[in-house]
């Protein structure tokens, strides 16, 4: 799915994608669903192990459940594994009351030993985990009886709830005997992973398809749908001639191709904003940004009206911070709009002919859609009209993390990137990707970001105990 876009003078540059990736549906889809739910470079797992999960994440929701989830509205967190939960006045204990009538797949009961290994795993660098980072503030994790688990903080951590809504809980039957540093691309993840959910694996093909069929047992009732098979598509243009052809039944499209559905009555277009920024993210460690006046003239030679207008077909928002909701957002933030002589009297004042002149930049991107190509096109073009040549490169998932994470990072492979973030429900999520404490290996601020004002303040809001304190905060 394609997200929403910023980027601010001090860090980054974007367009906020509102309705442009849709759902496309058949009418009358059958007791077995076949469909395209996760399409491009960034939509399917390299295997199911959810502590990996950065792309195809939400598919792996059918099978793996969380203690929490967001309500329908993406408002509140409500329980999903956990009953019920409380959160003690000082922020700094969890207490969840688990489901009596949660279980596994394979019939054996879930429990809070399942919940305590599971934060144990994604607590431990061996294991792979992307939450080790989100994670640190529990100092322990107690199990007073199979159904209650308390978590104890060294200190308030007001994003811990939003990343527990992203915490697969995983079986400690299954897994305890596998060594952690083994675990991420263990066998067990092809041949007979299980879950709580209300589907369970019954095929997985890496890069193609995975399979699930219906949970008779699962406690909120058996799904409607028998058979769900979630098929991979490199590029929407793929997915949406396999939509055409009758080879699914539903599939994320973009803007460009909703007209032509839309006049179609065998398929009902369903349209919503995809909580998704794409931005231009600058590599800090390049060093070629490190005087504001550039960045800032990056944004001034950037004309994201337009863009929006005639690329995205008025199907996007220009945003000017990385956190969008207008209850947030300074009504005086500076919208850097459209302004090329701008662009070059900062650069000529930063000298920028020293720093890199007209010596190419690599863009990494893992997009490789016509609309995205013809918006880094575009990018490319007005840029260049103030004396900054960017080169984009474009990588599959696999090859962008290898890039954005080697060791030791080379900045000149990816001196910008232009990716997707995901824009809230809580604004602590851009503490991940900005926060300087979050530098890899630590987390995964892989464009290096370290600012310390910026740094100070994702602290300030992370330890907040109150929707009004984090709200002010924030």
């Amino acid at each position: 799915m394609r997200f929403k876009h910023f980027m601010t003078a001090a860090l980054m540059a974007g367009i906020a994608y509102g309705a442009g990736m849709v759902d496309a549906v058949a009418q009358d889809a059958p007791t077995r669903l076949v469909g395209g739910f996760d399409v491009g470079p960034g939509g399917f797992p390299n295997n199911v192990n959810p502590l990996l999960a950065t792309t195809g994440y939400m598919a792996l929701t059918l099978a793996y459940e969380p203690l929490v989830i967001y309500d329908e509205k993406i408002e509140k967190v409500i329980g999903r594994l956990a009953d019920s939960f409380e959160i003690a006045p000082d922020g700094l204990t969890y207490t969840f009351k688990l489901s009596p009538e949660a279980k596994w797949h394979d019939g054996e009961a879930f429990t809070s030993k399942d919940v305590a290994f599971t934060l144990d795993l994604a607590r431990n660098n061996a294991s792979g985990s992307v939450y080790v980072a989100r994670l640190a503030t529990i100092t322990d994790v107690a199990t007073p009886d199979d159904h209650t688990v308390v978590l104890t903080l060294s200190q308030p951590n007001s994003s811990l709830l939003d990343t527990l809504t992203k915490l697969m809980m995983l079986p400690e039957h299954k897994l305890a005997s596998i060594p952690a540093d083994t675990l991420a691309r263990n066998e067990y993840w092809i041949t007979e992973p299980v879950g709580t959910g209300a589907f369970r694996f019954k095929q997985y093909t890496p890069n193609q398809f995975i399979e699930y069929e219906a949970f008779a047992d699962y406690r909120r009732g058996k799904p409607k749908i028998d058979q769900l098979v979630n098929r991979y598509f490199k590029t929407p243009a793929a997915a949406v001639a396999a939509l055409k052809a009758g080879e699914i039944a539903v599939s994320y499209v973009e803007a460009d191709d909703v007209t032509n559905f839309q006049s179609d009555d065998a398929f009902r277009v369903i349209e919503g904003k995809s909580q998704v920024v794409n931005y231009l993210g600058f590599n800090f460690a390049a060093k070629i940004w490190d005087d504001q006046r550039v960045r800032a003239a990056v944004m001034y030679a950037l004309d994201r009206k337009t863009i929006v207008a005639q690329l995205y077909g008025g199907k996007a928002t220009v945003a000017n911070c990385g956190y969008t909701a207008e209850r947030l957002v300074p009504s005086d933030l500076e919208a850097y709009d459209y302004n090329p002589d701008k662009a070059r009297e900062l650069l000529k004042e930063a000298g920028w002919d020293q720093i890199n002149g007209a010596k190419p930049i690599s863009v990494l991107t893992y997009y490789n859609n016509d609309q995205s190509n013809n918006v880094v096109a575009a990018m490319q073009a007005m840029l260049a009209q103030v004396g900054i040549n960017i080169a984009p490169r474009v990588a599959d998932m696999a090859g962008y993390n290898a890039v954005i994470y080697a060791k030791p990072i080379d900045p000149s492979q990816f001196q910008l990137v232009y990716a997707g973030l995901t824009n809230g429900p809580n604004p602590g999520n851009l503490n991940i990707g900005l926060n300087g404490a979050q530098i890899p290996p630590n987390g995964s601020n892989y464009t290096r970001v370290d600012i310390p004002a910026v740094s100070e303040a994702f602290n300030a809001g992370l330890k907040q105990t109150t929707a009004e304190g984090m709200d002010k905060s924030y």
